[in-house]
């Protein structure tokens, strides 16, 4: 009986992964029609009886802002061409802050975002991260940095119900995503940690702070020229 349970568990992984593989590899072509937090927003609007209407228009790379794209490695995830998916050193800093105590520090890749927001729940707990480095892996393998760049940016939060940058560039700024300036590519990044609570558009001084900050490091990165560094990143051959 133990045998019989082992063998359809291991069945049951091989099906897994192999339909993991599949998605992955269907969604580096294809524009993800939803995410994973979408569809979380939605079911707890059901539950808290709060309405929300999903706004989301994806938009193809070459239609985004080069200078939203540099605002968010800048702010988010600066080895972001380097690595493959984790930055050791980011996790123990991380490691080491929570420690000490006081508020939790994560240390997120955008390659970990993308996985967590495209095909996950929220939450904490070990198998949740255990399925996120597992599809963060997939993701670093199978697509292009470009490409993880370009689902992060049509997928993440930035308000209630407001995914991705041609919607939250239409509901802060009253422009797309194409026509994001500096400035407002900067404060777009700078409330990402916590874009329901901190807005683009009616920013706290704190988010003033990191907005320009952020400006900062992008020009110390080297501006729209940083995008050049994803055409030399590290990844498989099939990703090239």
């Amino acid at each position: 009986m133990l045998r019989s349970l082992f063998r359809r568990f291991l069945k049951a992984l091989l099906w897994f992964a192999v339909g993991s593989v599949v998605l992955v590899l269907l969604l580096r072509v294809v524009p993800p029609p939803f995410t994973a937090l979408m569809i979380e927003r939605k079911v707890q609007s059901w539950f808290n009886g709060e309405p929300i209407d999903l706004q989301r228009t994806w938009q193809p790379w070459d239609q985004i802002s080069d200078s939203l794209k540099v605002a968010v490695m800048a702010g988010e995830d600066q080895k972001f061409p380097e690595h493959w998916g984790f930055d050791i050193g980011a996790i123990q800093a991380a490691l080491a802050h929570n420690e000490r105590g006081g508020s939790i520090r994560g240390a997120s890749t955008l390659s970990q975002q993308v996985s967590k927001n495209l095909f996950l729940w929220s939450g904490r707990s070990w198998l949740r991260k255990g399925l996120e480095a597992w599809f963060t892996g997939l993701i670093e393998v199978f697509w292009p940095k470009q490409r993880i760049l370009e689902v992060y940016l049509n997928s993440v939060e930035w308000d209630d119900g407001v995914f991705g940058a041609e919607a939250a560039a239409r509901h802060h700024f009253h422009t797309g995503a194409s026509a994001l300036s500096r400035q407002q590519a900067s404060l777009l990044a700078a409330v990402l940690p916590n874009p329901r609570k901190w807005s683009a558009s009616r920013p706290s001084p704190y988010v003033l702070r990191r907005a320009s900050w952020i400006r900062q490091q992008m020009s110390q990165l080297g501006g729209d020229s940083y995008l050049l560094e994803l055409d030399h990143a590290r990844r498989a051959p099939w990703a090239q």
